[in-house]
């Protein structure tokens, strides 16, 4: 899992690592989306568990963050862009999609862009953006709220490659885009035609429950898992996780 390549598309060189099985045929390929101030480091340890389970897997650093190139925009559908053509550039016909918050975001896009390309949608604790001007955005406060300050810190203790690899103005950029409307995702929804697994946390979450079920009634096929503890759950209840997770995604 250590060899890292770099792929550079118009705007951006994005790292990412890929390993697992490699002979034809195999199982969909897994892609593991990393959140905001983390890398793809963060997903070894289920990484290793799809391997084991003959199953390829693709880790990407999202652009800002880990050994990714830092650039001056960061739009949450440029960093689905950025995914999508990295299936692209690796010939992907078919592909299982897992991604954290930010990572939410951009195996979303993907899903919504590309229905054919996505067998299944993992998406985990990913904040729901504002569905119009009219909704009152708990994010848009100045101080950051216990669960943030939390998981930041707690990151930093863990993985503080990742942190100190992540581009900080970056922040700014995604706290302003959360605080619009973001209809054009809502809409979106109806397009997702993969099996969706959404993975919520528990009350140090970041998941707001009424959005969650617009977004769940808005999707064909979105089954929602709760959990107990806070925005990371592949990290603070990995076997909870990994019960969930890889029965969904199957072979």
């Amino acid at each position: 899992m250590e060899t890292v390549t770099r792929v550079e598309f118009d705007d951006v060189l994005i790292a990412y690592r890929d390993s697992g099985a490699t002979a034809e045929p195999s199982p969909t390929p897994v892609m593991l989306v990393h959140g905001m101030g983390g890398d793809g480091y963060t997903w070894d340890r289920f990484a290793q568990q799809l391997v084991r389970r003959g199953r390829r897997v693709i880790i990407p650093d999202l652009r800002g963050h880990g050994r990714s190139a830092h650039t001056e925009s960061y739009q949450f559908p440029e960093f689905g862009a950025d995914v999508l053509r990295l299936c692209e550039r690796l010939g992907l016909e078919s592909v299982d999609l897992v991604g954290h918050s930010l990572g939410g975001y951009a195996v979303s896009w993907v899903a919504m862009q590309r229905p054919g390309l996505v067998r299944r949608l993992v998406i985990e604790e990913q904040p729901l953006p504002l569905r119009s001007g009219d909704e009152q955005m708990t994010l848009t406060r100045r101080l950051p709220s216990v669960p943030e300050l939390w998981h930041a810190t707690t990151s930093l203790l863990r993985h503080p490659r990742a942190v100190l690899a992540f581009d900080r103005s970056m922040t700014g950029k995604a706290l302003e885009q959360f605080r619009k409307p973001y209809p054009e995702w809502w809409e979106g929804l109806a397009e997702i035609t993969a099996p969706t697994l959404f993975l919520r946390g528990g009350p140090g979450g970041m998941v707001d429950p009424g959005k969650l079920e617009h977004m769940r009634a808005s999707m064909p096929d979105c089954t929602v898992c709760a959990f107990t503890c806070g925005h990371s759950i592949h990290r603070d209840r990995y076997r909870e996780f990994e019960s969930a997770v890889l029965p969904f995604l199957g072979h």
